[in-house]
């Protein structure tokens, strides 16, 4: 999007002081705190070029826009769940109102460890941020192609299984190799289901990678596959947790290769996530992001101790650089590979898996099913049972009914899920209906 450079930064804090997962959890309100305190000590937010917002409260509407939660949405959060959410609306409305050229929304609880179904918490999530403000975005201005760079460590994998069958959204991740690193996923074969294949872009880099490497894939091939894609609105999932210091990943990126990837980017709305280095780190990499989004200059931001900071190996280098041009091979044939992958669907396609919830003990087993039509984007259904939950084991089947959805498969989602209901085999049913906007049970 094009903005009048003249126009400021829009900033929204939300440190969330009555929510945490236990007290001294990683993911806890000092993470914004220092923040915080720097961005005051520095004097930004005295600047013309920065503007601070106060975040709104997102309605269970907004949230079950895109989440089907089992039993309920409202049932599985807290308002700083609904206050992280409305405070990612509030910074990315500025932009859509022409009252900044950019917005952070610096808020937690994080997001994009939550996926479209959800029973509880995992890796410190219950709600995606994010695409709860994308789906209000595209409700209230009409916005159609979305771009997520999520530059967090961690595999975005909720914000991935959200967007995994939409051709409209382009989700790239690059984050610390899933082999070595929570969730375990994030390949590149995960690349989206048979009509949105290649909208889905998984780098995993080795642990190790420095700013060199995440540079080289963000010139060589993030950069250009934006160009490619040419979205309406770019977001960045702005997780900070691939710094050297960070107690929880082994990457080694640092507050100036932070702050530089957010000038190269140009993303409309960065959305914090992750980042656990409380005090070496998030008030470097966030005053840093803050000054390059606000187009100022963030060369004097340098951590005390960034002679520790390591080298990246040769091998890594290589490495990185034969994931970049196997990357770049399929980008250039993704049409193809699309239309190669629907013919092979033919009327369907269908996964089943498994989805642990490390911070509320449940495991969830759930089947997918995509059903293609000729004249649109079809309808989803989903069968999804969990264990462990401390209320008891649940299980519920939903249909969800896409924007697009012609007249015919809206009423065989519906009729499968009448036929459902029948056979009793579940104790929630759930129609999420996106062009009339609702989610609820049947």
């Amino acid at each position: 999007m094009s903005n009048a450079k003249a126009k400021p930064l829009g900033l929204v804090f939300f440190p969330a002081f009555d929510w945490a997962i236990s007290p001294t959890h990683p993911e806890r309100e000092e993470r914004l705190l220092f923040t915080r305190d720097q961005v005051l000590e520095e004097g930004l937010l005295d600047l013309p070029q920065i503007r601070e917002y106060k975040p709104r409260l997102a309605s269970i509407a907004d949230l079950e826009r895109v989440h089907i939660g089992v039993p309920d949405i409202a049932s599985l959060i807290t308002d700083a769940h609904r206050v992280s959410a409305g405070g990612a609306i509030t910074a990315a409305e500025s932009v859509l109102r022409g009252e900044t050229a950019k917005a952070f929304a610096l808020v937690r609880p994080p997001g994009h460890h939550a996926m479209r179904v959800v029973h509880g918490t995992r890796g410190f999530c219950t709600v995606n941020i994010e695409a709860v403000m994308i789906e209000s975005l595209r409700r209230k201005y009409g916005l159609r192609r979305v771009a997520i760079v999520d530059t967090d460590v961690h595999h975005g994998d909720g914000t991935q299984d959200i967007y995994y069958h939409d051709p409209d959204t382009l989700f790239i991740s690059f984050h610390q190799d899933g082999r070595t690193l929570y969730p375990g996923s994030g390949f590149p074969n995960e690349a989206g289901s048979p009509a949105a294949l290649m909208s889905t872009v998984n780098i995993p880099l080795p642990p190790g990678t420095t700013d060199q490497g995440l540079h080289a894939v963000l010139d060589e091939l993030v950069l250009p596959m934006l160009a490619d894609f040419q979205p309406d609105l770019i977001v960045n999932s702005a997780g900070q947790d691939n710094h050297y210091s960070d107690p929880l990943a082994n990457m080694a990126v640092t507050a100036q290769g932070y702050a530089r990837l957010a000038e190269k980017l140009r993303a409309d709305v960065a959305v914090l996530e992750g980042g656990y280095s409380i005090e070496d780190a998030l008030p470097y990499v966030n005053v840093g992001i803050i000054l390059a989004m606000a187009g100022l200059d963030y060369r004097r931001v340098l951590e005390p101790d960034l002679d520790r900071a390591p080298v990246q190996s040769a091998a890594t280098t290589a490495y990185i650089g034969k994931l970049i041009a196997d990357w770049q091979g399929k980008w250039a044939n993704r049409e193809q590979l699309r239309r190669s992958a629907l013919a092979a669907a033919g009327n369907s396609w269908k996964r089943e898996r498994d989805i642990y919830y490390d911070d509320s003990q449940i495991m969830e087993h759930q089947r997918e099913s995509i059903h293609y039509c000729p004249h649109c984007p079809g309808y989803m259904a989903i069968s999804t049972e969990s264990s462990g939950s401390r209320t008891g084991d649940k299980s519920a089947f939903a249909v969800v009914l896409q924007q697009e959805s012609c007249l015919v498969c809206r009423e065989r989602g519906k009729d499968a899920l009448i036929k459902a209901k029948r056979q009793r085999d579940h104790q929630y049913f759930v129609l999420q209906d996106k062009k009339e906007d609702s989610c609820g049970r049947i």
